[in-house]
């Protein structure tokens, strides 16, 4: 059970989550949570990932993503229960959720949960205000995305702080190379973004800027009503982190069905590969072009149906294929690369 560890008549309690940084333990505590706690009171929960993107529940997560650069710089890819766009989070990333009873009409409105952020920000001489559906700005700039999720009991409306986030990390992780790619996902709106500490008249670290809006929001009640989570309880996040939140079926394979089309011209010709994902694996392929291999290419296509649209996987499906023989002198790296980067 969860137990209280200060007061009685609360208004809100801060949920402690052990100073985790790792996105799938964040995101299942947060679900964890909104299923599990008792919503006599509502609860905030703050938390910071280490380098990660965070895709909305239906989203094509290849479509959303720079592979090569992800891949080449550690960045976790983790798929979330609410919708909405894909998101950068890095340690300059402040996340915040209000988990609170499910009322009816409280789903999309996002103001009831923005304004205490918007007022913390205020008393740092920071104007922002709701901007378009779902985001936080300052000066026309986007400083903050929310979504929310809902079950028949509760809820949560959770959303990003750039704070002093790595903002061409942002642009390098969520700018897509994939050439031609037809999905039925909901693509990521790009916004021009900016840190919060840029509109500051004076530095402050993080961790100020944390206890800032916890302060505010709570109304400087000190000490601060907490709820700490018992061991079992974390088991159950842990569990939840482990089955879910770390696998390749939940971040990758529940991508929506989509379509692509890879054309690269190389030295032994061109390569024309057309490719049927859906649930994360190709279902069928087709390549053409005008290479002049003797191979067996229909054979290279089937061992190549039913893989998980993954480049390593790809990878291990061919590894016995002469795939020099199939298209007349091309490296089996440099195959799975044109197929998947």
């Amino acid at each position: 059970m969860v137990r209280q560890e200060a007061g009685a008549a609360l208004t809100m309690r801060l949920i402690l989550n052990n100073d985790n940084r790792d996105p799938s333990v964040n995101l299942a505590l947060e679900e964890y949570c909104v299923r599990n706690l008792d919503m006599v009171e509502p609860f905030l929960l703050f938390y910071i990932n280490d380098p990660s993107i965070i895709i909305g529940k239906h989203q094509n997560t290849l479509e959303e993503i720079n592979l090569p650069y992800v891949r080449e710089n550690g960045i976790r890819v983790v798929r979330r229960i609410s919708g909405g766009g894909a998101v950068y989070h890095d340690h300059g990333n402040l996340n915040f959720s209000f988990i609170t009873r499910f009322e009816q009409g409280q789903m999309l409105q996002f103001e009831e949960f923005t304004r205490p952020v918007i007022e913390a920000l205020a008393e740092l001489g920071v104007q922002a205000e709701l901007g378009g559906r779902n985001d936080i700005t300052v000066q026309g700039r986007k400083i903050s995305g929310n979504a929310q999720f809902t079950t028949v009991r509760s809820m949560f409306s959770h959303g990003t702080l750039l704070f002093d986030s790595e903002l061409d990390q942002v642009t390098e992780a969520l700018n897509v190379k994939m050439d031609k790619i037809a999905s039925k996902g909901v693509k990521s709106v790009r916004s021009r973004v900016a840190n919060i500490s840029e509109f500051l008249s004076r530095p402050i670290t993080m961790e100020r800027f944390r206890k800032h809006l916890i302060r505010s929001i709570f109304h400087g009640i000190d000490p601060v009503p907490v709820y700490r989570l018992g061991e079992e309880e974390w088991e159950q996040v842990h569990h939840l982190a482990d089955t879910v939140y770390r696998t390749w079926d939940w971040n990758y394979g529940m991508s929506p069905r989509f379509n692509i089309q890879r054309v690269h011209r190389f030295p032994i010709g061109e390569v024309d590969a057309r490719i049927d994902v859906h649930e994360g694996r190709i279902q069928a392929i087709r390549i053409y072009g005008d290479f002049l291999g003797s191979g067996d290419l229909a054979g290279l296509e089937k061992r190549l149906t039913g893989v998980p649209y993954d480049p390593d996987q790809l990878a291990r499906a061919v590894a016995k294929t002469d795939v020099s023989a199939v298209f007349g002198g091309l490296d089996r790296s440099e195959f799975i690369k044109f197929l998947h980067d």
